[in-house]
Formats: structure tokens, C-alpha cells, sequence
């Protein structure tokens, strides 16, 4: 009997193993598939996520508890498990949203009352590997870009009641950053698609400092930075941003076509350094400091985070930040407000999302920043526009991920931890 169950168990671990190894190859059958407009699926119904019910009502009681300025009011637009990154639909009530497991959302707010009445995966006859970063093209085809690979559907929100969708790989798998560089750890990509039709991808380097022997590879690569490249065949590809850490949120200023970008901070540190970062990108290639220095002034290179790095010298040019954010407050998504609805003062500024500290003694973030913008389109002042998420016991009740305007000019807030994005209204006090 003994005997019996070791094979059973070997027998087991064979099959298992078997259908790991076939799962990628099926994958890429799938896409080949669908790159031919074909079918890859026989089970025309996707699920749909329940948006009513206890959770939902708990979520409501929660978000009682944010402060914002008089005349703003916060409400659940859609439960949405694991949400992080939004992309709104450019000609209709919908949005994708992207996760850091294997699934990208579609939201459809079918009566156009301000509440997303479903939610369902995406095609789901394709198996996604943390797809964080959505976006669109100006011509309306929606950007998935994974861990290493992005895919380009045309017209996904016309054609996503289904499991099967057009496809166009921009970027096969292990395209997008060497294989031997992947890792668990900052691994969520955000893009954005500029004017002239080139795709901004963030890449952030997987170590808490990378070691000496990485760092003119990854600064050759674009990984700790940004990269673009052409949205429907990965070509042309360049080095946006060099010096950065863990870039987790990009907008492009619809004023001025800058790019700008928020960058995570260096752990184990201490409590109250290195700072948080929002950047703006003047140069091609330009170069943000890191890992030599973070902020305007804390040097990372041969402290304890970093003691291999001690004889680095600096970068004969690098770039401050625009804005400088709490330590360890985790600043992702941002976006720049173009909508109407809010008054005078928040146009052409930029809402920046804090995910919320992990590495700190006391907990600190889960708000929503405004950042102003001056005249000569640099950043102005920093406030805290929505607070509340972290609770007076330091429990998180929630945590901000990302922020997206909507067509009437509300503001969507996505929240990986509850499950669920959020919709920001005005109506003059």
C-alpha cells in the first residue's frame, strides 16, 4: 500500500508537471488563433461578478470614512477583484481594468446612470500573466501590456462580449525584458500611447537597489525607466527614462504631450526616507538619478541598502523630481484632469493615487494627492485631495491604486485590496 501511493504520488507530479509545461504552448496556440481571427473557445458565456450584497454594502459603509474637500462625494461604481490599472473606453460606458494575477476586467455601465452594471474577464480564452498596464491608442485599440509581453486587441470595447477577440502581439513573451530578468517583485507595467502613435511602457528593476553588475544593463534596456516603442509591432523601441527604481504610474499632459511618471522608493531605510516621486521626462534618455541618489538630495549608493554600490560615482547629469511625496506612502497611478465637472482649480492638474506604506513602523498613505501645475507646465503644489483608506487603528480599509477621468468628468479610483473602483462626483456646495 505503501509502495502503491508513492507511485500514485510520482503518477501525480508527472501529470501536474505535463500540464504546467503544455499550459504556455496551449497559451500560444490561443493567440495564434486569434491573431488569424479564429476560434479558440467553445464557451461563449463568461461569468459575470456579483455587484450586489454584503460586500458591496461594506465597501459603501467604508467609504464613509473619506475626507475630501466640500462639494466632493465618493461612491462604489463596480466591485472588481483585484483592480489596479483603468483604461476608459474611448466611445462608450465601459473601462478594462488590469490585475496583477491573470485576469484584465471589462466594466459596462449599460444604462449610463454612473454604476457599472457588469463585470466579466476579458478574453478569457487567453492566459494573462500579471497584465497591470492598460491603455488605448487614439484610434480606439486597447494596450494590455504584462510582465513581459504586450498585445494589442482592436476595438475591445465593441467586440468583448465574448471570449474570443482579435489580437495583435506587439510584443511576443520574453520580448520585453531579458527572461532572466523577470521576477515576482515590481513587475506591474503602465502605458501610455503619445500623439504620434509611440507606446510608453514603465519598467521597474526587481531589486530593492540592483546590484553593481546590473546597472549599466538595465540602464541600456530602459528596465528601471521607460521604454516606447510602435503600438502595433514593437518596433523603433528607445529608452525613454534611465535612474529610476519602480515606476508603477505614467500620464501624458494632454497640454503639453510631456511625459510624467511616479517612482517608488527605496526600502529598509528608515521610516521617513527616501522620499516618494512624481517626474517629468524633458529629454530623450534623460536620466533620474538612481540608484546613485532618490529625491532631491538622499543618497542611495553605499549606504546599508546599497554598501556594493559605495565607490559609485554620480550620473554626470540626472533630473530632480518635480514633486517629492512622503516616504514610503507607495505613489502609483496618476492622471491629469481634463474633465469639467470639478471646479476651475483642479483642470490641468494631476491626481496621483498612494497605494500605502508597507516598510514603515507606523502606516502611512492610502489617499489620493492633487498636484498642481504652474504655468511654465512644471508641478506645483501637493495636497491631500482624498483621505480616509487607513483608518485610525493603522488598518487599511482600503488601497488606491489608480486614477482615470471619465467622459462627464468624474474621477474613477481603483483599489486592489477591497476589490472594487470608486467614483468621485462634484456638485457645487
Amino acid at each position: 500500500m505503501f509502495r502503491t501511493n508513492l507511485n500514485f504520488t510520482a503518477m501525480a507530479s508527472a501529470v501536474a508537471l505535463a500540464c504546467a509545461l503544455a499550459q504556455p504552448a496551449a497559451a500560444q496556440q490561443n493567440i495564434e488563433k486569434l491573431k488569424q481571427m479564429k476560434v479558440a473557445t467553445t464557451d461563449l458565456n463568461i461569468p459575470l461578478v456579483p455587484q450586489t450584497g454584503k460586500n458591496a454594502d461594506a465597501i459603501r459603509a467604508n467609504l464613509k470614512r473619506i475626507k475630501m474637500p466640500a462639494g466632493f462625494s465618493i461612491d462604489l461604481y463596480a466591485i472588481v477583484p483585484d483592480a489596479r490599472h483603468m483604461a476608459v473606453a474611448p466611445s462608450t460606458n465601459m473601462l478594462f481594468v488590469g490585475t496583477r494575477k491573470t485576469t484584465v476586467w471589462a466594466v459596462t455601465d449599460r444604462n449610463s446612470d454612473g454604476v457599472a452594471d457588469e463585470v466579466k474577464s476579458f478574453a478569457p480564452s487567453l492566459k494573462f500573466t500579471n497584465p497591470n498596464g492598460v491603455c488605448w491608442t487614439k484610434d480606439g485599440f486597447l494596450i494590455v501590456a504584462e510582465h513581459n509581453r504586450v498585445l494589442n486587441f482592436p476595438a475591445a470595447e465593441f467586440f468583448y462580449e465574448g471570449p474570443d477577440v482579435a489580437v495583435i502581439e506587439v510584443v511576443g513573451q520574453g520580448k520585453l525584458i531579458p527572461p532572466e530578468e523577470e521576477s515576482y517583485n515590481h513587475g506591474a507595467r503602465t502605458c501610455r500611447v503619445s500623439d504620434d502613435g509611440k507606446l510608453h511602457v514603465t519598467l521597474g528593476q526587481p531589486f530593492n537597489v540592483q546590484p553593481r553588475e546590473k546597472v549599466a544593463m538595465y540602464e541600456q534596456l530602459g528596465i528601471g525607466g521607460m521604454v516606447r516603442m510602435n503600438a502595433f509591432d514593437g518596433s523603433g523601441r528607445e529608452v525613454v527614462a534611465r535612474g529610476v527604481r519602480n515606476p508603477v504610474g505614467m500620464d501624458i499632459n494632454p497640454k503639453d504631450k510631456s511625459v510624467w511618471f511616479t517612482d517608488n522608493q527605496t526600502d529598509g531605510m528608515g521610516d521617513d526616507t527616501p522620499p516618494g516621486e512624481l517626474n517629468k521626462v524633458s529629454t530623450m534618455g534623460e536620466h533620474f538619478g538612481y540608484p546613485y541618489i532618490h529625491g532631491n538630495s538622499v543618497q542611495i549608493a553605499g549606504t546599508a541598502a546599497a554598501p556594493d554600490l559605495k565607490d559609485m560615482k554620480p550620473p554626470a547629469n540626472w533630473t530632480k523630481p518635480q514633486v517629492e511625496f512622503p516616504a514610503h506612502q507607495a505613489q502609483l497611478g496618476m492622471t491629469f484632469y481634463n474633465g469639467k465637472m470639478f471646479p476651475e482649480k483642479y483642470r490641468g492638474g494631476a491626481f496621483v493615487a498612494s497605494h500605502g506604506s508597507w516598510n514603515r513602523s507606523k502606516p502611512s498613505g492610502g489617499l489620493i494627492n492633487f498636484v498642481s501645475m504652474k504655468a511654465d507646465g512644471n508641478a506645483g503644489a501637493s495636497e491631500v485631495f482624498a483621505d480616509g483608506f487607513l483608518d485610525e487603528n493603522g488598518i487599511y480599509r482600503g488601497r488606491p491604486v489608480d486614477v482615470s477621468v471619465m467622459k462627464d468628468g468624474s474621477l474613477l479610483i481603483s483599489d486592489d485590496f477591497a476589490g472594487a473602483i470608486y467614483r468621485v462626483t462634484y456638485t457645487a456646495p
